[in-house]
């Protein structure tokens, strides 16, 4: 089974790699009309999409799914419209292919000039996220790579549906169909022999939860980036404004829990911990707290169940959180780096000198200063879509936009140049 599995892949790998070398050399104002047309036709067909998402969630609904894994693979109208706007978004942006990083004149009239290109084909593989196969292609095609996509059994209505779209526009474009595909075999299999196209995925970027990144790590033998988890922490300082500091910290938890940008954990300073958590509890009904003594003691050990050793360090993507007392930005920045995975890490506080401090010595993709974890993301950083977060240092941290889904390469220009 596997042997065949292989050869299928192979055999899209093999279409992806030809569609990457048609890509790469494509128009600017083609790329851009294919991504126009895709966004039109996502919402003109926007009932046929929802009709396949109702399909995937049928079939979900006993399968064990949380609510917010739930809420993930739900397209409704808005979220159909949100991701045609966010290929307009992407068409919008400049296009980094053939943009000049460097150059320079060597002593002897040699010319030097580094310029970016595409990576060639890009694999993501992904879970329970319909909205992954647009915002994905849609940078693929802007940055002029092939998208290889391979969803999960959840979402297989959905992401046929929406892939379809993306192929049309292509053509519509005079584009190859074939930059955007999707891997059908969502088998535990499909999956090891996708993360071993060596040769065909120039890169993978896996979205989902720590099995899945296990799993590439374990398995792959084509480079990847890690869309690693989020235990992103909001650490409240003693001369935080506490209204801000609940706004921030309810914003990040509530809007969206079931995402890697959601705040997982709270850190605050003794000083300002009453005041703060009395007026937070309100704000998080419907939250679970779990956390130290010190915190059960002020809110109630009704109200905040004890934390055990492994609440510090998970990602719960729900509607629970985990809070923590301390006696110093010291002690918050050693509790952070103890348990943070380095994704999103934030400061509310009214000391610059504490704010600057916390940015410099903690080591996260992003550090924020009063503002919500929830604003690492894609679009909210102007890059029209995102194609993962990494967590990793190379070749790419953070939000992944369009110049993360390039490389670069350095061309000569000489007049006889010969080396002496």
């Amino acid at each position: 089974m596997l042997a065949a599995v292989r050869w299928d892949l192979a055999e899209l790998g093999g279409r992806a790699v030809a569609a990457a070398r048609e890509l790469a050399l494509a128009s600017t104002s083609a790329k851009d009309a294919a991504l126009a047309s895709a966004a039109d036709l996502l919402e003109g067909h926007s009932d046929e999409l929802i009709s396949s998402n109702v399909e995937d969630l049928d079939r979900a609904q006993g399968s064990g799914l949380t609510p917010a894994a739930l809420d993930r693979l739900r397209l409704t109208p808005e979220r159909v419209h949100d991701l045609a706007s966010g290929l307009r978004g992407v068409a919008r942006l400049a296009d980094p292919v053939g943009q000049t990083v460097a150059g320079w004149l060597r002593p002897d009239g040699l010319e030097i000039r580094q310029v970016r290109v595409p990576l060639g084909v890009v694999g993501i593989i992904y879970e329970n996220r319909p909205n992954v196969t647009s915002d994905a292609a849609g940078l693929c095609l802007k940055s002029g790579n092939a998208a290889l996509l391979r969803g999960s059994s959840a979402a297989i209505s959905s992401n046929r549906a929406i892939a379809a779209v993306l192929r049309e526009a292509c053509r519509k474009a005079g584009l190859p169909a074939d930059a955007v595909q999707l891997v059908e075999d969502t088998s535990r299999e499909g999956a090891v022999a996708f993360m071993r196209l060596r040769g065909m995925i120039d890169c993978l970027v896996p979205r989902g939860g720590p099995a899945l990144i296990a799993a590439v790590v374990d398995n792959a033998t084509v480079p990847y980036v890690i869309d690693g988890d989020g235990n992103c922490h909001v650490y409240v300082d003693r001369s935080a404004d506490v209204d801000m500091a609940v706004s921030i910290v309810a914003n990040g938890k509530t809007q969206r829990p079931g995402v890697c940008n959601a705040t997982e954990s709270i850190v605050v300073h003794r000083d300002v911990a009453a005041r703060f958590l009395t007026r937070l509890a309100p704000a998080l009904d419907g939250v679970e707290l779990v956390g130290d003594e010190e915190a059960r003691k002020l809110l109630g050990s009704d109200r905040v169940a004890a934390a055990e050793e492994s609440d510090w360090g998970r990602e719960y993507l729900d509607l629970r959180l985990s809070v923590r007392i301390v006696g110093s930005l010291d002690e918050a920045i050693a509790h952070i780096r103890l348990y943070g995975t380095g994704h999103t890490e934030a400061i509310v506080t009214g000391d610059r000198a504490a704010a600057r401090r916390f940015q410099r010595e903690v080591d996260a993709a992003v550090v924020a200063v009063n503002a919500s974890t929830r604003f690492t993301d894609g679009e909210q950083f102007g890059f029209g879509a995102e194609i993962g977060i990494s967590t990793q240092k190379l070749h790419a941290r953070g939000p992944m936009g369009l110049l993360a889904l390039t490389t670069t390469k350095y061309l000569l220009d000489g007049d006889g140049h010969t080396r002496q």
